[in-house]
């Protein structure tokens, strides 16, 4: 009986775990697609991203209930303990992540003319960035990779690197062509989101090498803005 308990135990935290992976993989998807809606200005996807968070909004309430609920029945301890930890502190980075998705989607349905190339190709390798940091992260979760955590971990200063030059550049585009370009401001306020979506994914990798390691490590930034 004492063994049956303990294998349902495990199955729940990796229940939790998945469901954790699962949420990264969507809020993966509605980065990428609500990149695809800004660049195609696709007001239709757009709106499809918008909607597809709810899901995620969803989830994140699963795990909460399901990580209390393990705490409650089962008074984890050591590795455990960080299962359930992580388990929240990563599904309510994922959200965020989500939300930004959101963000970017919604702006979409207020850029009323064409992009600029030019703006539009900054904007687009940022994206790139930000999605493929999403990605090595949730990988490294799923996998319990501490060496895939550390390199997202390494992808933050090539991010920030990129994050500058495209923000400068918006701003100066903006400031030479004025009220001309109303949808290059709001490509300032997308480069942020980005931005902020890449700092998540850092979190993520932060957590994993917690999750594995016990190690607790947080990378300082300084902020452009």
């Amino acid at each position: 009986m004492e063994r049956q308990t303990r294998q349902e135990y495990i199955h729940d935290l990796e229940v939790v775990q998945e469901l954790v992976a699962t949420m990264g993989d969507k809020a993966l998807t509605n980065v990428e697609l609500s990149m695809k809606a800004l660049l195609e200005d696709d007001a239709v996807l757009a709106k499809k991203v918008m909607k597809a968070d709810d899901a995620i909004d969803d989830m994140i309430v699963d795990v909460e209930d399901k990580c209390i609920l393990l705490i409650a029945k089962q008074q984890p301890i050591a590795h455990d303990l960080r299962v359930i930890a992580t388990g929240f502190k990563i599904s309510t980075d994922v959200e965020r992540i989500g939300d930004h998705a959101f963000d970017i989607a919604k702006t979409v349905l207020s850029v009323k003319e064409p992009l600029n190339p030019d703006c539009k190709r900054w904007i687009e390798e940022l994206g790139s960035c930000a999605a493929e940091m999403v990605r090595r992260a949730v990988k490294a979760y799923r996998d319990r990779s501490v060496q895939e955590a550390d390199e997202v971990r390494k992808m933050d200063k090539q991010m920030d690197e990129v994050f500058e030059h495209t923000f400068y550049a918006l701003s100066d585009f903006v400031t030479k062509e004025g009220a001309r370009q109303k949808g290059a401001t709001q490509l300032l306020f997308i480069a942020r989101f980005l931005e902020r979506i890449g700092d998540h994914a850092v979190n993520i990798a932060e957590w994993v090498i917690y999750l594995e390691t016990a190690e607790r490590i947080h990378q300082k930034k300084n902020r452009l803005i």
